[in-house]
């Protein structure tokens, strides 16, 4: 087998099972463990993946964002809930910002059934949904695209960003702890940054998952954003901190029509 054949169904697998033993790879591809240290750390340098003892997660941590094919695959269920509440809050004639992410996608497709908006988004599951929406004027915006993340990001999309303005925007994060939101990668912080400061109001898209996470970067404080919306009511320190920040909780609980 090539090595990026080999490489290949290594990310495969973990983004159906999240984490894999280095000796179950060396087993199922017939190499020796050497072998497949040497794929483990040139997929972590990539980005790809994170190398644990004996093996490798694709699952976050505090400098490393999961995959988006592994992150679209989670949490199905309360992610659609939070989009249908997200959804909720657009009115014809808005224009509409949405950012990257597995709920931002799922919201772009109820957004597809709707008429006399305007979106904007570098989301590229989003803009592969909103393109030849009928009632929808799709803005895609540009910049270096990143696949873990399924959107485009860097200069070219933050100086696109500083000359829109939209009424909304949607933003999701996936770390919230004490009053504000992180995120693990420098050039996704800097979009979702711009994003805020480019809509009259911003809205955080967070499912269960990300209440008391942390991550390297400090997106905003939960005082920015008009409204958190979630799946389920957060523990009460996560309840008690965005009732300190003055941000309306959301909780999601509607089922989406199928």
């Amino acid at each position: 087998m090539k090595l990026q054949d080999r490489r290949q169904q290594i990310i495969d697998r973990l983004i159906e099972a999240g984490t894999v033993a280095l000796d179950d790879l060396a087993r199922q591809f017939g190499v020796s463990k050497m072998t497949i240290h040497r794929d483990l750390d040139d997929l972590a340098a990539a980005g790809m993946l994170r190398k644990l003892r004996g093996g490798a997660t694709i699952e976050s941590s505090l400098q490393f964002e999961a995959d988006y094919r592994f992150r679209e695959r989670r949490d199905r269920p309360e992610k659609a809930r939070i989009a249908h509440a997200a959804a909720g809050l657009v009115e014809p004639g808005m224009t509409v910002l949405i950012n990257d992410g597995s709920t931002a996608a799922i919201l772009a497709e109820m957004l597809a059934r709707r008429r006399d908006l305007t979106v904007i988004t570098n989301n590229l599951a989003a803009i592969n949904t909103l393109a030849g929406a009928p009632g929808v004027t799709l803005l895609a915006l540009g910049g270096a695209y990143s696949r873990k993340f399924n959107g485009f990001f860097g200069v070219i999309a933050e100086e696109a960003l500083a000359r829109l303005r939209a009424d909304i925007a949607f933003v999701s994060t996936p770390a919230i702890l004490g009053g504000a939101c992180y995120h693990m990668d420098d050039a996704v912080t800097r979009t979702k940054r711009q994003m805020i400061r480019a809509a009259g109001r911003a809205c955080l898209l967070a499912d269960q998952s990300k209440f008391g996470r942390s991550a390297l970067h400090h997106l905003a404080d939960l005082g920015e954003f008009a409204a958190v919306i979630t799946g389920a009511a957060p523990a009460p320190p996560h309840a008690d901190a965005l009732e300190e920040a003055g941000t309306r909780l959301i909780i999601a609980t509607e089922e989406p029509a199928s």
